[in-house]
């Protein structure tokens, strides 16, 4: 492990070392080597993106795929990059849109969930986020590999994001808010049955955590859809939409309704930058019990 961590911080020392452009450009080499020399579950890709985008042509479907692989690419060199320790350009290359409505729910006392999903590159979102003075918490799962993980921590916590393990973190999370602070929540990925609910997403049920609206509904915080994307090749926007108030109750119907707004909004930010979102995640792996297995 201490070999394998030696090795991560000099490739990460080396991509700092490198002028930005010739950093991203390697980036994109990465991206494309991943998706047209080794193409990891390029054929998945392909076909989610039929299933969900039945309008696009098969060349547009495949230039999406082609620009997810290559802004994979490129985030891993940019984080990269900041582990190196290069992170004099970032304030330059980043632009924030609808900031205010960030100060106006703190100001309600009661903190706010951060609505996001994996688009960009949606580490930065949260590094730049507490970077610029907010106390952000964000739940993160352990990353096996613990050379990796170690590092990876250890980004986060240089940035001042502060972090809750995905494991029995409700309390923690709760707890969080009572401070008026931000709690960063990923909704786009896949959840079993036993810990998710079925909302329309892209056309297509999708197991989707309700801890969201429950977290909303039980601390009265308000939910803020906030996205990063990729203006050009070195450039990121991160857009804050106003704040969506909390559900009314903490019954079903009102959690399930909440839900689906929430993955409504994050549906139609991947549809602007489709080619920036992770197609690559087996996002509908779940799917409700037909009445024959049932």
């Amino acid at each position: 492990m201490v070999n394998l961590k030696l090795f991560l911080r000099t490739v990460m020392r080396l991509f700092a070392v490198l002028p930005l452009s010739s950093a991203l450009a390697l980036g994109r080499f990465i991206g494309w080597v991943l998706g047209s020399v080794i193409r990891r579950r390029r054929g998945y890709v392909l076909h989610t993106l039929e299933m969900c985008l039945p309008e696009k042509t098969a060349a547009e479907r495949a230039s999406i795929t082609d620009g997810m692989y290559r802004n994979l690419g490129v985030n891993t060199v940019e984080i990269a990059r900041l582990a190196g320790g290069r992170t004099s350009d970032l304030d330059a290359r980043m632009t924030v849109e609808g900031e205010e409505h960030v100060r106006q729910a703190l100001a309600g006392g009661k903190g706010a969930l951060i609505l996001t999903a994996h688009l960009g590159n949606w580490d930065l979102l949260g590094m730049y986020t507490a970077k610029r003075g907010y106390p952000l918490t964000i739940i993160s799962k352990v990353i096996k590999n613990e050379a990796i993980n170690d590092l990876w921590m250890r980004l986060r916590k240089e940035f001042g994001v502060k972090i809750v393990p995905a494991h029995n973190s409700y309390r923690a999370c709760l707890k969080v808010l009572k401070q008026n602070e931000l709690l960063g929540f990923i909704l786009d990925t896949n959840r079993p049955r036993d810990a998710g609910i079925f909302v329309d997403f892209f056309g297509r049920p999708a197991s989707t955590t309700p801890g969201l609206a429950f977290m909303s509904a039980q601390s009265g915080a308000p939910v803020i859809p906030a996205f990063i994307h990729r203006e050009g090749l070195d450039r990121h926007v991160i857009r804050v939409l106003p704040a969506l108030p909390p559900p009314p109750d903490r019954e079903e119907a009102s959690i399930r309704q909440a839900t689906q707004e929430y993955t409504r909004i994050v549906e139609e930010e991947i549809r602007r930058y489709p080619e920036q979102w992770l197609w690559i995640h087996k996002r509908w792996k779940t799917q409700p019990l037909t009445e024959k297995t049932s």
